[in-house]
């Protein structure tokens, strides 16, 4: 990975900066994106402190469109290329109420919407590095929450019926996104040398969890992992020779392929989904 451009999403904490503490390691040019700056910064310091090497702050809000297309610009008038894109970054349960900063659910808006326009924004850096190199990666995190809930497109933004539904339900589904989406971004552009995968890291002791209440806290840490084991599945995937075989594949713990719900490797949710997201982003 030694001068290979690299950009990790949610890398202030938890698995997105354990990854990158790994990367550094292995002199990558490491870009964290985080929504906090001064928490962004600390990671930073951290990060060099255990490593010796700095990584590169591009602060990034998820849940804003137009903050996702000012941290794209200035990411790409710094590298012309992307080899690797980890988008790690998520929200797990929060209140039902919190929507994004555009009117979507946040889980939904975050974790699926977010990361779609900020690949697609940054995917002629991905290409030029694919150009180069035969090929360039997007590292997709999902989970076993996908289990819990399909696609309800009525639920994206926010209506009755999406309050309706539970914080987890809308958790799960924004899990299947993540599926369907890293799943079809392969399809459209595995020929062109970017490969897709989608992944679930493992029941991994993070920040991600912080909207549970202390007890449903206190539980899950009896049977989490430590945060280094999350890492392990996403860099197998991202910087390994065999990952690069492994475009439209579904991994999990630890490193293996695996099999999610039939319904996410099927085109045509994916063509569905793809065409709602692309309609979301077009006027921003």
């Amino acid at each position: 990975m030694s001068g290979k451009v690299v950009l990790v999403t949610g890398a202030n904490a938890g698995i997105g900066k354990e990854t990158a503490r790994v990367l550094l390691t292995k002199n990558a040019k490491v870009y964290l994106a985080c929504r906090d700056k001064a928490k962004g910064e600390a990671a930073i310091s951290e990060l060099k402190d255990s490593t010796g090497k700095e990584a590169i702050l591009l602060q990034l809000n998820l849940a804003n469109l137009q903050s996702i297309k000012t941290a794209a610009e200035e990411f790409l008038s710094k590298e012309p290329v992307l080899h690797v894109l980890f988008n790690n970054a998520g929200v797990m349960t929060p209140p039902v109420e919190m929507l994004t900063d555009d009117g979507y659910d946040l889980q939904f808006g975050t974790n699926v919407l977010g990361h779609f326009y900020l690949t697609k924004l940054l995917m002629p850096a991905l290409l030029a590095a694919a150009a180069i190199d035969g090929s360039a990666r997007v590292v997709n995190t999902a989970s076993n929450g996908h289990w819990l809930s399909g696609l309800d497109y009525n639920t994206f933004r926010d209506s009755p019926a999406r309050r309706n539904k539970s914080s987890t339900g809308l958790y799960g589904q924004s899990k299947t996104g993540n599926i369907i989406f890293a799943a079809e971004l392969a399809r459209r552009y595995g020929d062109q040398g970017v490969v897709s995968t989608a992944l679930n890291p493992g029941s991994i002791k993070t920040e991600i969890s912080r909207h549970q209440t202390s007890f449903a806290q206190m539980l899950l840490n009896m049977f989490l992992y430590d945060v280094s084991q999350g890492a392990l599945t996403q860099l197998y995937a991202g910087t390994t020779a065999d990952g690069a075989k492994l475009n439209g594949k579904y991994l999990i713990p630890w490193a293996r392929i695996g099999d999610p719900r039939a319904d996410t490797q099927d085109p045509q949710q994916g063509k569905e989904l793809w065409n709602w997201l692309e309609e979301q982003v077009k006027d921003v």
